[in-house]
């Protein structure tokens, strides 16, 4: 994967404005349906924006990791918040969760703020694609 990135715009903080991938044969697509942030046994641990952030990125690893992928291979990340505000004044921790879960690797992204999420106390959702080499192995 390359980043896209025309000349002379200002660099992106904590996403990329493009991702170019040369799709080659047995490479491997895996959508990631959208992750909130609870648990494996849908059980919230906390209704701490950043930490509903946390727990939703962990979701996403564990569910690229059944398909052989790990996180360097996302392509794109959607990001639907319930507030904005919230998430702007979250900006520092999760910036440091998400270094810690998901490494200095930054997809295209998209975040929007939205009305509801079906889950009453879920902050945050994310979806991803991933574009996974043929030379990594799947294990699912």
């Amino acid at each position: 994967m390359a980043v896209l990135q025309p000349p002379g715009w200002a660099a992106p903080r904590g996403y990329a404005n493009g991702i170019l991938t040369e799709f080659q044969a047995g490479s491997r697509l895996i959508f990631v349906g959208g992750q909130i942030g609870w648990n494996g046994q849908c059980e919230f641990e906390s209704d701490d924006f950043a930490e509903q952030t946390a727990q939703a990125l962990r979701n996403v690893v564990a569910i690229l990791e059944q398909g052989g992928a790990r996180p360097e291979h996302i392509a794109r990340m959607t990001w639907y918040v319930k507030d904005k505000a919230e998430y702007v004044a979250a900006y520092p921790a999760i910036g440091k969760h998400y270094r810690q879960i998901i490494g200095r690797h930054f997809p295209a992204m998209t975040a929007v703020e939205v009305a509801d999420l079906i889950e009453p106390r879920a902050r945050v959702e994310i979806e991803v694609t991933a574009v996974v080499p043929p030379t990594v192995p799947a294990t699912a």
